[in-house]
């Protein structure tokens, strides 16, 4: 990664979050800031309309993450680390009174992001402040007042499994914390089709210096989250998302994918 420029996967996940909003008009995930932070022309973000089956995975992931963080709220939760925040926009459009928000990531991301929000005229005057780590050679090291949600989207996956239980300690160690993250499972149980798919991205993103490390059965991440007491777990794979975001109850249940879940202290 090139010091004050963003990791190039998580500005992809920008670029899918503002496709999602011209292509399908926000329909999963409404995000007012995702086209104006890349400061891109609109047209230009129809080149992604091919992609479609990662740009809706990439919406429904946070609209689920989003509705378990309002849930939160409502429990009482009045803090929100968002850990690999990347060019994420909830900071911006925060519609919470009183939750403060921490973005976590790489110093150079942020340093590239804080320029953007300069230069596109996005309000950063609220409950914000920053914190730059590299996960990989860094601890999450963060001064809470209470519990919190900590929101970790396409982050996962470019962990070693040492680093990733490594910030999972972090999290559940907090009474009352909350966690929403994704995860893939590994490629060998995808149709050879899928399978080629997402090898030829594997490489891709690879090539950029951002390696695809770490891959989960859901019973291996059951096991991770309820060996560190977070046992209330809400993990939807590709049926489950397709059921709920996309009024599909034809995909089998067991389709291989990507996931997303929520968890929590009981």
């Amino acid at each position: 990664m090139e010091r004050g420029q963003p990791s190039r996967t998580a500005y992809s996940a920008a670029r899918y979050r503002a496709a999602h909003q011209v292509l399908e008009g926000g329909a999963i995930f409404r995000d007012a800031y995702a086209v104006r932070i890349l400061g891109e022309p609109e047209a230009d973000l129809l080149a992604d309309a091919p992609r479609r089956g990662m740009r809706l995975f990439i919406a429904a992931r946070h609209r689920f993450a989003e509705d378990a963080l309002a849930a939160a709220v409502n429990r009482g939760i009045r803090d929100l680390v968002i850990v690999g925040a990347g060019l994420d926009t909830f900071a911006y459009r925060n519609p919470f009174d009183g939750l403060r928000v921490t973005e976590v990531d790489h110093p150079s991301t942020q340093e590239w992001k804080r320029r953007r929000l300069t230069d596109t005229g996005i309000d950063i005057s609220g409950n914000i402040r920053y914190v730059g780590v590299d996960l990989e050679k860094e601890p999450l090291e963060l001064a809470l007042d209470g519990p919190a949600f900590f929101l970790w989207l396409g982050v996962v996956p470019y962990l070693t499994a040492e680093a990733f239980g490594e910030t999972l300690d972090v999290i559940a160690a907090g009474e009352g914390n909350e966690v929403a993250f994704d995860y893939a499972q590994p490629l060998e149980r995808m149709t050879a089709e899928r399978r080629a798919h997402l090898e030829a991205r594997a490489e891709r993103v690879a090539k950029l210096g951002e390696p695809w490390l770490t891959y989960f059965e859901p019973e291996e991440v059951a096991a991770e989250l309820t060996s560190r007491g977070l046992t209330e777990i809400d993990d939807l794979g590709p049926s489950a998302m397709a059921a709920r975001y996309f009024n599909r109850p034809d995909v089998p249940p067991q389709t291989p994918g990507g996931h997303v879940l929520h968890a929590r202290h009981p």
